[in-house]
């Protein structure tokens, strides 16, 4: 290295930069979280974890959903953690999609059931006994529906 009068000295170009680069397994994520504008932007320091955050801004979101018959039903959604932003997060938070995982589930089981019962594979298969079958749920949905 040389040394120059100023009190300066020579840098090599191969140095690195001040900055670091964000590590390939980090993702920044910045949405806004919430249905209303804030009244006053504001700066906010010290929250050094997720938590503190989540603490600080309660984040929450108002959804409508629809139903098979056309029928909308409001619900809120409230974020704590990351984890409230996962399937399991949303559905345990909401009775409309509880439901439809249920129902979701219960057909899951059936389709299970019609492709290891040959039984049944069989009687599906003929138009008649299809028919027949078919006739003997709608009698057992009326008898529940009257109890």
């Amino acid at each position: 290295m040389q040394t120059y009068g100023i009190g300066g000295t020579e840098v090599k170009g191969d140095v690195s930069e001040s900055i670091s680069e964000i590590q390939q397994n980090r993702t920044l994520l910045i949405e806004k979280l919430t249905s209303d504008a804030p009244v006053k932007p504001e700066i906010v320091q010290g929250l050094t974890r997720i938590e503190e955050v989540f603490e600080k801004f309660k984040p929450q979101k108002e959804l409508e959903f629809q139903d098979s018959e056309g029928v909308t039903r409001q619900e809120t959604l409230n974020f704590t953690g990351l984890s409230d932003f996962g399937v399991k997060g949303i559905t345990a938070q909401s009775e409309f999609l509880q439901n439809l995982t249920m129902q979701k589930e219960q057909l899951q089981k059936i389709i299970k059931q019609l492709k290891s019962n040959k039984m049944m594979r069989k009687a599906l298969e003929n138009p008649d006994t299809r028919q027949a079958l078919l006739n003997s749920i709608y009698a057992m949905i009326k008898e529940v529906e009257q109890a």
